[in-house]
């Protein structure tokens, strides 16, 4: 298989090399902040502002239409365009981190659209210490019932498939995130909408949209990836983590230029049958190895919950926490392809 350079832009080594030496498995490790990023982050405002938080979803999901037949090949109904328009939303919002009044918004906009594809959404809000202090934190978590039991039961899902959806905090440009994070929420909303279409296999993935990714300041074993630390903590304690056979992470995937930048030490098997898949459709020259581990949302599940889990990320992209990071740069068709991927590989190994 091919395999990529590309010169290493953050601080995350260490921490990346420290955790691995935790891992009973193949793990992944994720894009680390530069010291530019710790001076810039914002620091006016509160980050800890109150947030309301139902115990069940504000867009209670509609009534299921009379079953279609369901597509032969699903991987196929994907749009990029209904996903970059769901993009756009997130987008429109502004600037999105953790605690602030727009990252409200967008998870509402999340919850609307996978109420009206079916979707049962389960918000998990916690509270955790920060370098701007303690903060309230929401993920977002959507289930697929099969039959007419509502909501859905937590108990059917063996597939994780995560996006996150907030921005990391700047004082000096304004950082909409159009591909480091809204890139991949939006995809992940359409990918809901085409799940429904089969309703066993969509009641067989738990999808999963992260808040808190992003660090406050810089990347360290208690700041960043704040959400899927509480999530893979919890299906832990819970022991719901056995039910999980693996996971997909997608993370800045709107690239124009797609290339997509694997951790050199993912999960083998699981990357081996995603590759494949890309290869079925045509698409295996967009996916490469980067040169060392990548830090992201996988860890905690590798780590924590011991789930093999995949992150499919496109790290060679300049704009990368700058104020370029704009809608101007993504491309629909990039969305498809990951969408397409990912399907084909969650037919193939969830069958129909």
């Amino acid at each position: 298989m091919n395999s990529f350079f590309y010169p290493v832009r953050d601080s995350r080594v260490l921490l990346t090399a420290a955790l691995l030496l935790l891992l009973p498995v193949a793990g992944c490790n994720r894009k680390a902040d530069s010291s530019a990023d710790s001076s810039s982050s914002e620091t006016t405002g509160s980050a800890a502002g109150p947030q309301t938080v139902s115990s069940h979803s504000s867009s209670p999901p509609k009534p299921r239409p009379t079953a279609l037949p369901v597509p032969a090949e699903i991987w196929k109904e994907f749009s990029g365009e209904k996903a970059l328009a769901e993009v756009k939303k997130q987008i429109d919002f502004g600037p999105r981190p953790s605690g602030s009044a727009e990252i409200e918004k967008a998870r509402a906009a999340i919850s609307e659209s996978l109420a009206a594809s079916g979707w049962d959404i389960e918000p998990q809000p916690f509270t955790a210490e920060t370098p701007r202090g303690t903060v309230k934190f929401v993920n977002l978590i959507a289930r697929f019932s099969a039959t007419t039991a509502r909501p859905a039961p937590a108990t059917t899902q063996t597939v994780i498939v995560a996006s996150h959806f907030d921005t990391k905090r700047f004082s000096t440009i304004k950082f909409v995130g159009a591909s480091d994070g809204a890139s991949s929420t939006g995809a992940l909303v359409e990918l809901a909408r085409v799940l429904a279409l089969d309703p066993v296999l969509a009641s067989k993935v738990e999808l999963l949209f992260f808040d808190g990714e992003e660090a406050f300041t810089q990347f360290t074993e208690t700041d960043g990836l704040y959400g899927s630390r509480h999530y893979a903590t919890q299906l832990r304690d819970t022991q719901r983590a056995a039910q999980f056979k693996f996971g997909i992470l997608w993370d800045m995937i709107g690239d124009k230029e797609l290339t997509i930048t694997l951790s050199a030490d993912s999960p083998q098997p699981l990357t081996e049958e995603i590759l494949l898949s890309a290869e079925a459709l045509g698409l295996r020259k967009h996916f490469g190895y980067y040169n060392r581990s990548i830090l992201d949302d996988h860890e905690p599940l590798l780590r924590l919950a011991r789930i093999p889990t995949v992150d499919l990320i496109d790290f060679d992209y300049l704009p990368w926490h700058t104020a370029d990071d704009t809608f101007d740069k993504l491309s629909p068709e990039s969305l498809r392809k990951i969408g397409a991927v990912t399907l084909f590989h969650l037919r193939k190994a969830l069958g129909k």
